[in-house]
């Protein structure tokens, strides 16, 4: 059985920090550890997540394989996958486990800083979070 879905071509995945409680409920640890998402195309993401269930009904892990921006292999542990048929072909969300830097991800920062915005508040404040 096959231990890892591996990205043949293409260019490298981006990844998207998760901030939703469900994901980080499947990776908790001792460790700092956290969950980020990628969107592929696949094309049988029906066989792709039945391979990632298969191995999580065995309680074995499944990785990713995918090249980084610099072209080294790396991997990452899928801990949830889903996949969607569309007219372009099957749309795969993969989330994965990584420890500290681990996995370089994309960030992106909404442009609301020329808005007028009344409220006194701290835009940078997280403790209300």
């Amino acid at each position: 059985m096959d231990k890892k879905i591996t990205i043949i071509d293409g260019p490298p995945p981006t990844f998207e920090l998760v901030n939703e409680h469900w994901p980080m409920s499947l990776v908790e640890s001792s460790e700092q550890v956290g969950v980020a998402k990628t969107t592929l195309r696949a094309g049988n993401g029906a066989a792709l997540v039945e391979r990632c269930h298969r191995a999580w009904r065995k309680r074995r892990p499944i990785q990713l394989e995918f090249r980084s921006q610099d072209g080294l292999k790396q991997e990452a542990p899928i801990v949830a996958a889903q996949y969607k048929t569309t007219k372009e072909g099957d749309i795969l969300w993969l989330w994965l486990r990584f420890a500290g830097d681990g996995i370089e991800l994309a960030m992106a920062y909404e442009d609301d800083m020329d808005d007028e915005d009344d409220d006194d508040s701290d835009p940078f404040d997280l403790s209300g979070l």
